[in-house]
């Protein structure tokens, strides 16, 4: 193994860039099976949401701990993904999307089993580690491995993929109310679930390689030749066929590189912003939707949860039509259209709740739902997809970070929210989030569809 020269950086630097501009159909399946780890996520993430009536009801815990059982995994995602995106830095994308795995299928498994609340809030934040990392590698993945347009409206996918599952979950607890199934087994049966896609998306991923990019970066060109050849049919014959001793990367200068580019900056610095405020939306109104039409008396709660379904499966319908559109519109497009809905659907759910109209809130919902499902497609891809290949993972990790954090506020503090303050009040307060993404859409991000960063 050599030192690294200036020549060699160069060449390095023709690689990298080289690789993101590349295409490969086998770039678009392993798309695809990155995104398949979001099911998981989905159904861990937000089976409690549908299970925490018969949790409130076997153990009739105060505001605060059913809230907390349900947010500990978005606080334990918070942890996983400021670290998982530095380790993938360090250690590879490869290396992390298979260990998060693994961690997932015992944890999943474990919660099935807890003896009370307390031992659920303990399970499902270990839980949330993994999920949180998988989420920050398997993006960087996705930037390293399709070319540019293709790998944005791949990683806008995330939002039709969080619906898939969400629908599959209530399909399986629909299932389960139709069997008639004691309630305290329902609630177990449904988290333990979430360790079956978990163990055939870590057999399906066993034979993905590390991506040509970051062994390139690691001065790793034999293993990066290898595996170009396999996805790329290139042999990068820019690059020598030895391994070269590269300088290690500080991560605290992240944050100062993104600043030399106005650009990148004004990009990530909206990614942040979308990523805070569309969780912010999401884990107040839209996660708490069986709860709210439960206590409002939407239906019972059979119809509650088909109803729910229902509107799920009109989200995934605007989850799979926004990255459609981003091409076309571009990701200030998307992000602009998205808001504004949420904003305006908010609005009238508020009106239907302070008005007594069971009517009108499904259909308020299914509005800002659609409208939710467009303005956080390019949260997390916009970040990732700008930033230096050298930081990708801790970029990546960062943004979603923005995504966690609120997410475990809202949903660990909205119970006591609806308790304090009302129904209607808590949804118009909501709309606050909506309003601040949309003018950071306007005044903020710059289009970056097709950007390209070596």
């Amino acid at each position: 193994m050599q030192t690294m020269a200036l020549p060699q950086q160069t060449a390095i630097d023709t690689a990298v860039r080289h690789l993101i501009t590349n295409y490969s159909p086998k770039g678009n399946k392993v798309g695809w099976l990155m995104m398949a780890s979001i099911l998981v996520e989905a159904w861990d993430l937000y089976s409690i949401a549908f299970v925490l009536i018969f949790i409130r009801e076997q153990y009739n815990p105060d505001p605060l701990m059913l809230g907390l059982a349900a947010a500990g995994t978005q606080g334990g995602a918070l942890i996983g993904a400021l670290i998982g995106g530095w380790l993938s830095d360090k250690i590879g994308r490869r290396v992390m999307f298979l260990v998060t795995m693994v961690m997932f299928i015992i944890l999943a498994l474990a919660q099935a089993f807890v003896p009370g609340v307390g031992w659920l809030v303990v399970i499902r934040f270990l839980l949330g580690i993994p999920l949180g990392s998988d989420i920050s590698t398997g993006y960087t993945y996705i930037m390293e491995s399709m070319a540019k347009g293709e790998r944005e409206v791949m990683g806008n996918r995330w939002q039709f993929m969080f619906a898939v599952g969400e629908v599959l979950t209530l399909a399986v607890i629909i299932a389960f109310l139709l069997v008639d199934m004691h309630h305290e087994t329902l609630w177990r049966v449904t988290l333990g679930l979430g360790a079956l896609p978990a163990l055939i998306i870590l057999l399906m991923r066993h034979d993905v390689p590390e991506t040509a990019v970051w062994l390139v970066q690691k001065g790793r060109f034999r293993e990066a030749k290898q595996v170009a050849r396999e996805m790329f049919n290139d042999n990068l014959d820019m690059l020598p066929d030895h391994d070269v001793v590269m300088p290690k990367a500080r991560t605290s200068a992240f944050l100062a590189d993104l600043r030399k580019d106005p650009i990148r900056w004004r990009a990530t610095l909206y990614g942040w912003i979308a990523c805070f405020v569309q969780a912010s939306e999401f884990s107040t109104f839209a996660f708490y939707l069986p709860v709210l039409f439960a206590m409002v008396g939407v239906s019972s709660i059979l119809g509650n949860n088909l109803v729910t379904m229902a509107l799920f499966s009109f989200a995934a319908l605007s989850g799979w039509v926004g990255p459609l559109l981003t091409p076309k519109i571009g990701h200030r497009g998307i992000a602009i259209a998205g808001f504004s809905i949420v904003l305006v659907s908010l609005l009238v759910a508020a009106f239907a709740l302070y008005t007594d109209n069971k009517v009108l809130l499904p259909f308020a919902a299914a509005g800002m739902l659609w409208g939710h499902y467009w303005d956080a497609s390019n949260c997390m891809t916009i970040p990732t997809m700008v930033a230096k290949p050298l930081y990708r993972g801790t970029a990546s990790g960062f943004a979603y970070m923005f995504v966690k954090l609120p997410s475990f506020l809202a949903i660990f503090l909205f119970p006591s929210l609806f308790a304090a303050i009302g129904q209607a009040n808590a949804t118009l307060f909501v709309a606050i989030f909506p309003v601040i993404g949309l003018l950071a859409a306007i005044f903020i991000l710059p289009e970056v569809y097709g950007y390209e960063n070596d």
